[in-house]
Formats: C-alpha cells, sequence, structure tokens
C-alpha cells in the first residue's frame, strides 16, 4: 500500500514539473512571437531583445532543475533519496586520503588531521599536503607556521609532503601522484616520522583542510569504486558546520543545498556528475590516464571531471554525506569565494565550446548539456542586472520590452512563474528545508551580481585569478564603498518608481504598463536591499554558546 502511494506521489509530482516545463516552453514562444511582430526601432528592439535572452536564459536552467527532479523521481520514486550503502568484501583496498592546506589555521588543521586519524577504515594512509607559500611574506612568520605545523603532525602521525609551488592546488596533487609513483624531482620533500609510505594506493580520497569526515566514511565509496573498475571517481556533498553561525554562513549553505541535492543527484543519473574539488574519491589509475589534474584552470576539478568523461571514464554521485566544510561567515570571504567559483566556471564554457566544435563525439549529448549549461551558470550576475535594468529603461525612456499589453504579459507569465516558485520551494520543503532559508539563500545570490559580472569580464578576456583561501577567523562588514554598485542599482530603482508616479499623475495614459514596471522596480528594490541584511556583523551562534 505505501509503495502505491510513493507511486501515486512521483507520478503527480513529475506531473507537476511536466506541466512547469511546457508553461515555461509556452512563454518563451509567446515571448518570442511578440519580439519577432513588434514594429519598433532598433534601440527597443535590443533593450527587449537583451531582456528576452536573460529570462530564456532563467528558463533554461529551471527546466534543467526540474530535469534532475525528475530523474530523482524515475529512479527512485520519491523525493527522499536514501541510497543504499555499499557494503566492502574482506580485502580493503589501500586508500590515499590527502588534506590539502594553504595556510590553513593550525586549530583548523588540527581539527580535519585528528578525524581522519580516527577513521574506521583500516587500510589508509593520511598525508597533508601543505602548499603554503613559505617564499612569499615574512620569514620568521613562515619558519614559525611551518614549526608549528610540523609539530602538529609529528604529534598527531600525519606524514607531510610539500614541493616547490607551482599549479597551486592541481600541481600539489599531481607532484604528490608523481612522488607516490616513485618520481623524484627538485623540491619534493616528506616528512613521514619514521614511517615507509610502502606501495603507491589504489585509490585517494580528497578533502580540502577544513573538512571534518564521519568515521565511516570511506567504506561505502570504497566499496563502490570496487563495484565499477571503469568508475573514475565518486563525488559527496559539501555541507558546512558552521551552517548556524550566521545568516552568511546560513545562506551560503541553503546554496550547497541546492546544488548537492536534486543537481548532483539528477547529474549522476546521467552520468555527468563532475569533481567539486573536495570530499571526492579518485580511482588512482584514472588520474594517472588522463595525465594528472588539469592545471591550467582556477577550477581544475571541473576541467579534470571532462578530461575523464571524454576519455571514456565514469563518474558518480554518492548524496550519503561524508564529510562537513566551514563555509564563509561575512559578505567579503563570500564574495572572494564566489568569484574563484565563477572565474573558473565560466573559463570552462569558453573551453566546453571549443571541445564541442571539435569532438562532438568525444561525450554523450546528456553529458554535453549538463557540462555545458552548469558552465554558464554564472552569467546570472549579467542576467540579473538585465532583469532589473529592464523596467528601469520603461520608466524613464519609454522603451518597451515586452511589446504586449500587460494583461497579455501577465496571461502568459503568471501561470509559469507561479508553478515555477511552487516546484522549487516544495521540492526543497519535502527534504526539511525551510522557505526563510531558501530565499535567504537566492537573496545572496542576487546581491552578488558585481561580483559574477566581473568574473564574466574575466572569463571573456581569458584573465585568469589567483587561489585565495576562504577566510575563517569570524565576521567583518564591508564598508559602503564596497557596495557601490548594488548601491547604485537600488538608487536607480527607487528613482524609477518615483518617475512611475509623475508619469501616472501628469501621463494619465498606459497606466497599467507603467505600474507592471513600477512593480518590478519596488521588487527588485527589496532584494538589493537585503545587502544591508547581510552586510550587518551579528553575534556569531558559536559564540553565544
Amino acid at each position: 500500500m505505501t509503495d502505491m502511494i510513493t507511486q501515486r506521489m512521483a507520478k503527480v509530482w513529475i506531473a507537476a514539473l511536466l506541466t512547469a516545463i511546457g508553461l515555461a516552453g509556452g512563454y518563451v514562444a509567446i515571448r518570442l512571437i511578440l519580439f519577432i511582430m513588434a514594429d519598433y526601432g532598433w534601440i527597443e528592439k535590443l533593450v527587449a531583445g537583451l531582456l528576452f535572452l536573460a529570462e530564456t536564459f532563467i528558463i533554461i536552467h529551471g527546466i534543467n532543475y526540474f530535469r534532475h527532479i525528475i530523474q530523482v523521481l524515475r529512479v527512485h520514486g520519491t523525493l527522499f533519496n536514501e541510497p543504499p550503502v555499499p557494503q566492502l568484501g574482506h580485502d580493503k583496498p589501500p586508500v590515499a586520503i590527502v588534506v590539502s592546506s594553504f595556510r590553513e589555521p593550525l586549530a583548523v588543521i588540527e581539527n580535519t588531521l585528528v578525524c581522519f586519524h580516527n577513521l574506521t577504515y583500516a587500510n589508509k594512509s593520511i598525508y597533508l599536503l601543505d602548499d603554503t607559500r613559505y617564499d612569499q611574506g615574512s620569514p620568521e612568520d613562515n619558519r614559525q607556521y611551518r614549526v608549528s605545523v610540523d609539530a602538529l603532525c609529528r604529534r598527531i602521525g600525519i606524514p607531510i609532503f610539500r614541493r616547490k609551488w607551482h599549479g597551486a592546488k592541481a600541481g600539489m596533487i599531481n607532484d604528490f601522484l608523481a612522488f607516490r609513483a616513485g618520481e623524484t624531482r627538485k623540491g619534493f620533500e616528506i616528512q613521514s616520522w619514521g614511517k615507509s609510505p610502502g606501495e603507491p594506493e589504489k585509490y585517494m580520497m580528497v578533502f580540502d583542510a577544513d573538512m571534518n569526515p564521519f568515521p565511516d566514511t570511506v567504506e561505502p565509496l570504497a566499496a563502490q569504486m570496487e563495484a565499477d573498475p571503469k568508475l573514475a571517481f565518486i563525488q559527496t556533498p559539501q555541507y558546512y558546520t558552521n551552517f548556524e553561525a550566521n545568516r552568511i554562513a546560513r545562506a551560503a549553505g541553503l546554496q550547497q543545498v541546492v546544488f548537492y541535492e536534486y543537481i548532483c543527484e539528477g547529474k549522476g543519473i546521467e552520468g555527468a556528475m563532475f569533481c567539486c574539488g573536495t570530499n571526492v574519491i579518485f580511482r588512482r589509475a584514472a588520474l594517472m590516464d588522463i595525465g594528472g589534474f588539469d592545471e591550467t584552470s582556477v577550477t581544475e576539478d571541473i576541467v579534470t571531471s571532462v578530461k575523464f568523461h571524454m576519455n571514456g571514464w565514469r563518474s558518480a554521485y554518492s548524496s550519503k554525506v561524508c564529510a562537513f566544510g566551514m563555509g564563509p561567515e561575512d559578505l567579503g570571504g563570500y564574495f572572494k569565494q564566489q568569484f574563484r567559483w565563477a572565474l573558473g566556471t565560466l573559463g570552462l564554457f569558453r573551453h566546453l565550446v571549443s571541445l564541442l566544435i571539435s569532438r562532438p563525439r568525444a561525450m554523450a549529448l546528456s553529458a554535453w548539456w549538463e557540462y555545458i549549461v552548469s558552465s554558464t551558470y554564472y552569467f546570472i550576475g549579467t542576467v540579473f542586472l538585465l532583469m532589473v535594468l529592464a523596467p528601469i529603461c520603461y520608466l524613464f525612456f519609454r522603451i518597451p520590452t515586452y511589446f504586449a499589453r500587460p494583461e497579455i504579459y501577465f496571461i502568459a507569465f503568471i501561470p509559469y512563474f507561479a508553478l515555477t516558485l511552487l516546484v522549487f520551494f516544495t521540492t526543497l520543503a519535502r527534504r526539511q528545508y525551510h522557505f526563510r532559508d531558501i530565499v535567504l539563500g537566492q537573496l545572496l545570490i542576487a546581491v552578488t551580481f558585481p561580483v559574477y559580472l566581473q568574473a564574466a569580464w574575466w572569463a571573456l578576456l581569458g584573465k585568469r585569478g589567483g587561489f585565495v583561501v576562504t577566510p575563517k577567523t569570524g565576521a567583518n562588514s564591508l564598508p559602503l564603498k564596497s557596495l557601490w554598485p548594488q548601491l547604485l542599482i537600488l538608487i536607480l530603482c527607487y528613482m524609477a518608481v518615483v518617475w512611475g508616479f509623475c508619469r501616472i499623475y501628469y501621463e494619465r495614459e498606459v497606466v497599467s504598463a507603467v505600474l507592471v514596471n513600477m512593480f518590478w522596480c519596488l521588487y527588485h528594490m527589496l532584494i538589493l536591499g537585503s545587502v544591508f541584511y547581510f552586510n550587518a556583523v551579528e553575534p556569531s551562534n558559536k559564540q553565544k554558546i
């Protein structure tokens, strides 16, 4: 009886999702027809065309999100995905657990290494890959930090690997793989505290220095890798231990939820899951087959995933949480993190387009689709700015963007908009996430639009950014001058609303169209105004306890 109810609920959800996809497609079709049929000048066409592209971008990503949910329902029959835990046989393959560190606070490193030391998996070797730039900064500070790290690792019994710096995290892991393969290069340095490294491990798990694993992390992942010899890697979720610390940490954590819940589950089912840099297990032979990690991109993990798939290797996603990390706790830290992610991902988009043109058969169509859609996500900053400027242009300059009476626009827009929001919030609520937290996560993305704009511009120019560690030492407010893009657009929205009232009072024509655009300006004002909420420093819940 329970199975029948579950199957019926799954069918209801799939019907709702397909309806939302149909409404989205219908809205795009209506907007396109109105755009083509409208008899307006080139300026109006340009503004309307940009808005249409922005709306189409949002709808494509929305449809892809719905596709992932449908995949989860189709495979699991429910929105609650509790995957079976694979069991490992008597043979425990050797696993190298590498913790990558770039001048992380000693307390963070110690907490992480102690957690890994206490893993229940017996046949494991733990290594700290210390990628700190000891050739930069104060020599005395560097000496003290190095001595402290050495003393910490000696006390816990964790070997340290260092090398001559190049290629950031990807270069460090590649050098470590070369070292474990028996190569000796200038600059390689190992502190093993009397332990013999032995033969190279079959698998390698990669974690950032702030990750705290569960004791049984390794067993199910090793079992899954053993069951499929063509499996190159398994990605697991990345959630934050400081989720409750403050509003930034909470909102950033909810963004991780949106990605690692249905989206990654759908990508895993499609066979197009990519590596996210941490909380991942690799097959060493697969890494050696593709020449190791790519060192040309800030997001070396995703580029390396493309190389795996183009060389016939498979990937998987396990929704079982194996470790928790630390998220940003203020806008400054969050902006740095998002800029790094956005720059690397948008740079990947250019690379993918060239690969698609030159080697279209190298991956399945579904894999190409997943990679390209994911690599365009951070254009969301440009899209948000276009959506905000459209009603401002209409109110100030009378530049129409919809080419239809407001009632026609609402008939086409409201059903799609309402059902889309309902499905988005309801599917996350089914996994016990609260409406307020989901909204905060989306607001934080919106106020980050200048960061995404800069990343898009840098990616267009082919510029590379340096790696910056996400701060883990509390929260600080940004000066208002650092938020000038958000404040400028907020003021423009306010001025447009005031001008809209003037137009209604003096012109008394096209009142409904003016009201519609005033509504959107007010809506965007509320969104942009949340930047003050996020920038205000609040007492950390860690300090309250």
